[in-house]
């Protein structure tokens, strides 16, 4: 009797295409340390809110925000000294101008000695030279700012760094605590993005065929959502089966079980 049973439900095994999957948030992100330093604010009162630009966690960054002020302080007084260098450059290139126009009017003249010329001609020289001396100075004030700036840019995002935010997102889970030290890649909170939903099914592969064109059915009742994503790799947990997952409005609660049908 058991076999003739068998028998009988075998066809409906074989073809039958219902499946059980949680609907579950479409990504789940780990956010992980840029930085080093002691975490001195974790919020566990957003755990399950949608963020906004709230920090969820701080790091300690005292530091960071001196240096920052410090180097804002060298980058102000550098600019202003190369501000009055390319002021000084523009005056010495116009007495530099000047001086060469007075030695060639003197320089073929019979009635100037040579004394008279090497005057005007070393007066030439000197005034080129501090004009040199003054383009060199300038341009080590701005290789100064460039790598002061290039500082200042790493500071900021350090500073931006130390302050975890994700808006948009909803906080699945805080992996860190108050006065716990992180390092760079020390996870540091789970967020979720529930703009929308996920189903995760495994099929044989006979099933692959043609299943992009199927109907959804859940939980009985037929959708107008299609089959969003197939890994043509077989699951490594769920052998000989392939992963397909369907993406469909989220839910008002996640994790939900439902049996999904392709027809």
């Amino acid at each position: 009797m058991k076999q003739i049973l068998f028998l009988i439900l075998l066809p409906v095994l074989l073809f039958s295409k219902e499946y059980y999957a949680r609907v579950e948030p479409m990504e789940i992100y780990t956010i992980a340390s840029n930085v080093q330093g002691e975490v001195i604010f974790a919020n566990e009162d957003l755990i399950g809110k949608k963020l906004g630009k709230e920090a969820v966690i701080r790091i300690d960054a005292k530091i960071d925000k001196s240096d920052l002020e410090a180097l804002e302080t060298k980058i102000s007084s550098l600019e202003q000294m190369a501000e009055a260098d390319k002021k000084i450059v523009k005056n010495l290139q116009e007495s530099v101008k000047r001086k060469e126009e007075n030695y060639k009017s003197i320089k073929d003249l019979t009635v100037k000695s040579k004394t008279q010329k090497d005057v005007v001609y070393f007066d030439l020289i000197a005034a080129r030279n501090q004009l040199l001396g003054t383009k060199k100075e300038l341009a080590s004030y701005e290789s100064q700012l460039a790598d002061l700036k290039a500082k200042r840019v790493r500071l900021q995002k350090t500073l931006q760094d130390k302050n975890i935010q994700a808006p948009g997102l909803v906080l699945y889970e805080l992996l860190v605590k108050r006065g716990d030290v992180v390092t760079p890649a020390k996870p540091l909170a789970k967020v979720a993005d529930l703009s929308k939903a996920i189903l995760t099914i495994y099929v044989n592969a006979d099933t692959l065929s043609g299943i992009e064109k199927k109907s959804v059915y859940i939980n009985g009742k037929k959708t107008l959502y299609k089959v969003s994503r197939i890994t043509p790799i077989a699951d490594s947990q769920n052998i000989s089966k392939y992963k397909v997952q369907i993406i469909i409005d989220p839910p008002k609660i996640f994790s939900k079980l439902v049996k999904v049908e392709l027809k």
